[in-house]
This record gives C-alpha cells, structure tokens and sequence, in this order.
C-alpha cells in the first residue's frame, strides 16, 4: 500500500479503516522523527542549484567529468532493491530519476530514507550520470527530508481524475497531472506575453479600484458588500472601463489594466462570478484600432504557448492568422434568418417577424435593436467557428459607445467571436458627455424597471467627460476563455487555479 488513492476517489479499493490506519502510520512516523531531534518541518532553507530540466537539458557529462547538483522536491515513486534504491523527484519544471545506494548515503541514513513516504519533500545532493538504459539521473550521496507529507497521493494508475474533486483540491491536481501543472504555466506566459506586447505599443498598466459607490462599465448584476466605517453599500466592480476612461481624460493616452472582474450571476463552462479580463483605452483612435489591437494580442499569444496561429479547439480547426473577418450584426442575423430587422418599418413589425422566428418576445415594446441583438444570440453566435468581428451594434444595448456617423441607430462597437464563444467587446467610446448622461438615465429607468443588470449613473465619470476626452477606442478580452481557446480547455473551471465552489457540507 505504498501509493493508496485519495480517500474520496477510491473508496472502493480502501475502507476507511484501512485509510485511517495509513494516515496514523504517517503521523506516528512524524511523531518518532520529533521524539529522535529529526523534525522534517524544522527546515527553513535548502540550497537548489539546478531544477530537474536543467539537468536533463544539460545531457550526461562527458566521460571523467564529475557534475555536482542540488535539487529539491516531492518524492513520486520509490523502487528499493536491497542495498540500492530508484526515486523519482517532481520539483517545480518536472521530474528527474535519482538512484540511492546505502554504501554512499550511509547505513543510517539510507535505512532513513528507506522510511520515506510517497509525497515526502526531500533534498538531494549527489552527481550526475547516465544509467545502463540511458535515464540521466542523480547519484546521490546525501538526502534530507525537508517536510513530512501526512495524507497518500492518489495511486499513479487511478490519479486525480473526478473533476469536482480536481477543482476542490487543485494541490493535489497539481502535483499528480502534470498536464494541469502545464496548462497554468501556460496561462502565465500568455498574461506575460499580453503585457510585452502592450508595453512595446506605449500602453502603460495602471490599477482601479475593486469596489465601487456604484455598478457600471458593464451590464451585469453586481456583488454588493458594505462598508461598516462609512455606512455604505459598496459593489465589486463589474468592469474597469470607467475609472480607465477617467485616466484618459486625465492625459494618460494608452492605459491597460489586467484584473479580476465579479459579476454575480450563473455558473456554466463558460462563465464563473469572478474572472479576469484585460481593458484597454487608447486615445485618437477607434473600434478600428482596437480590432487591429485585438488581432496582435491574441495571435502572438497562441504564437508563444503554440508556436502557431492554427489551432485545434474542442475537435474545431481554428486559424487565429490575422486579418479576422469582419461582418454586421443585421447582416450576419440577415444571413442565417432571412429577417432583416432594420429593414422592418416599425418596430411592432420587427416584433411580429420575431415572433415568426419562434422567439419569446417578453417585451411588448421591443425595439428592432433589442429583437436583433436577441436573433444574433438565438441563431447566430454558436455558429461563428472561425474568429469574427461582429459590428455596428444597437444603440439600445450599447450605452457606452459613439454612435455611427451614417448610421445614428448603431453604435461603433464589435465583439470578437471564436468557436462559438465570445472573446472580445470593444468601442470607439462615446464621449459626448450629454449623450452619455441621457444613455445612463436610460439605463436608470431599464434598472428601476426591474432590469438589475442595468447600470447606474456614475456622476463622477459624467463629470469627467465634461472637462473633454479626445476620441477614443477601448477593449475588453476575457483572458481565462483566451487560455481555455490557446490549452484546448473544455470549462473555464480547468484554467482557474482555484474555481468558485459550492462548499461541501
């Protein structure tokens, strides 16, 4: 029973007496250590020099050539042969082979380290070398136990695999898959390379606050917490956008923040209450430029986790190579109904070609926007595989940005859709600030209604306007869906270190 599963995945394989028992050898193993002077959580330092594919990279040594390392980590395996012992040590960029032998540790320390656990932290130091099969690995010659593990990993064959058990205890996903452990290394280099990239485009990374007096930038309906010194009601924010847009007003002309948004509604594979979104506003440009914007950050990411823009996502073949197709909402509703809403006369005619399409129609005075902007979600969105910009959105449904020129009814805004899914909202933003009070009072009414995703009117970023914001095109991307779309990730669960849970009773 050296590598009995976790408790609440193989219950079939050990009783919970048997179980018991292990976790007490485990303590009283600890126990003994303590008694004799030996505590293992006694450690403070370690000396590391290398990491486990450095030493792999680096090949075995030349003939006559004695290469000293040090390195630290979770004992995974143990295979003990007598006098001489193979380990496999997992540390932080992988695993490597180390080979014990008692003639070189020591009677003691081997029968020490014979003692081991699976999941124990240890320290070795010895030299490298190449064995009769070709593993290159550590000879060791002296092994420290740097810290007890007091619970079994699950057994090698079975693993971690229950996904609400991964999500729970992410730690021990961690340690046994290392397929979850590159995935998150991955979604590092992903956040990285966003902000290389917008740091070598003159944008600078500033931070807004988490709560707010008030819950706008986005519609969603918000987290409400208190503030027990002021009184007040206080939101987690729902979106950066405002406090950004502030900063533009106040001369910063290219800002960014990468953060974690909360939005109190459902859970699904797409969505979880709190995420974590990059926004960025950009002065003297449009939605334009922030298509351009969006085609640079999301292929060179893929770029640096894939080393190519063409991907496969859920069984789907996707091309992320730049220019991304460009297509209007009326026109891409048009295409897959037949219905083209603004070429209805009336608004009630609209409802009456909404109804024929099958579609509830709750509102008895639905706007032609509002139908079209629902038909898109009905009949269009899961049907954009290849990355699509779709643009010129309803007004109704869109109260922070500028509206077309030639076209008063839309709005100079686009999402960005791949796969089915949406990655992308952005704006040539509205800064005419007695349109955007009109559009917040508007919204105030939708909310007094009883639409609690509306938002509220922010009169400090009323007032900011009204000191002038140049022209101005801003964007948000979902970088968790961004990960899941770049690691073939089926639920947003699986690229969040530590997902929204149910707690279990």
């Amino acid at each position: 029973m050296e590598q009995p599963s976790n408790e609440q995945e193989l219950q079939q394989e050990l009783t919970q007496d048997q179980l018991s028992e292990l976790l007490q050898i485990r303590r009283d193993k600890l126990g003994a250590l303590q008694a004799e002077g030996n505590d293992p959580f006694a450690h403070t330092t370690y000396d590391v020099s290398q990491f486990s594919s450095d030493i792999l990279n680096a090949g075995a040594p030349e003939e006559g050539t004695r290469v000293e390392v040090s390195v630290a980590g979770r004992m995974i395996s143990r295979r003990i042969m007598g006098k001489a012992s193979f380990a496999h040590l997992l540390d932080a960029k992988g695993r490597i082979q180390v080979y014990c032998k008692r003639d070189d540790l020591g009677e003691e320390s081997y029968a020490a380290f014979k003692t081991f656990d699976i999941g124990d932290i240890v320290g070795v130091k010895g030299f490298v070398f190449s064995t009769k099969t070709g593993e290159i690995s550590i000879h060791a010659e002296q092994i420290t136990l740097l810290s007890k593990s007091l619970r079994p990993l699950p057994e090698k064959y079975h693993g971690l695999k229950d996904p609400e058990l991964r999500y729970r205890q992410r730690f021990v996903d961690l340690i046994v898959n290392p397929e979850v452990r590159d995935m998150f290394q991955k979604r590092s280099r992903i956040i990285s390379e966003i902000r290389r990239r917008m740091d070598e485009r003159g944008f600078i990374e500033v931070e807004t606050p988490v709560l707010n007096t008030t819950a706008s930038g986005a519609s969603a309906r918000p987290f409400v917490t208190h503030h027990n010194t002021l009184d007040l009601d206080m939101y987690l924010r729902i979106a950066t956008e405002l406090h950004l847009k502030e900063c533009i007003v106040g001369g910063l002309e290219r800002v960014y923040e990468i953060g974690r948004l909360f939005r109190n509604e459902g859970m699904d594979p797409m969505h979880n209450p709190e995420f974590t979104t990059i926004e960025a506003y950009q002065a003297y440009t449009d939605y334009h430029g922030m298509m351009e914007l969006a085609e640079d950050l999301i292929s060179r990411c893929s770029i640096a986790v894939n080393g190519t823009t063409k991907i496969t996502y859920q069984h789907m073949q996707i091309d992320l190579t730049p220019p991304f197709a460009r297509v209007t909402m009326n026109d891409a509703v048009k295409q897959a109904t037949g219905v083209d809403f603004y070429g209805c006369v009336s608004d009630e005619e609209a409802r009456e070609k909404a109804k024929a399409l099958k579609m509830e129609v709750k509102d008895k005075t639905a706007s032609k926007g509002k139908l079209l902007a629902e038909a898109f979600d009905a009949f269009v969105e899961e049907t954009l595989i290849q990355p699509t910009f779709i643009i010129d959105y309803p007004v109704e449904i869109s109260p922070l940005s500028k509206r077309k020129p030639s076209a008063p009814h839309l709005t100079e805004r686009f999402e960005l859709f791949i796969g089915g899914h949406e990655y992308a909202n952005a704006f040539s933003e509205l800064n005419d600030p007695v349109d955007q009070r009109g559009r917040f009072v508007q919204q105030a009414q939708e909310r007094a209604k009883g639409d609690d995703e509306a938002m509220m009117i922010d009169e400090d970023f009323c007032l900011a306007l009204e000191y002038g914001m140049p022209p101005t095109g801003g964007i948000g991307i979902g970088i968790d869906r961004l990960v899941m779309l770049l690691t073939d990730a089926a639920s947003i669960r699986d690229v969040l270190l530590f997902p929204t849970m149910k707690p279990v009773k």
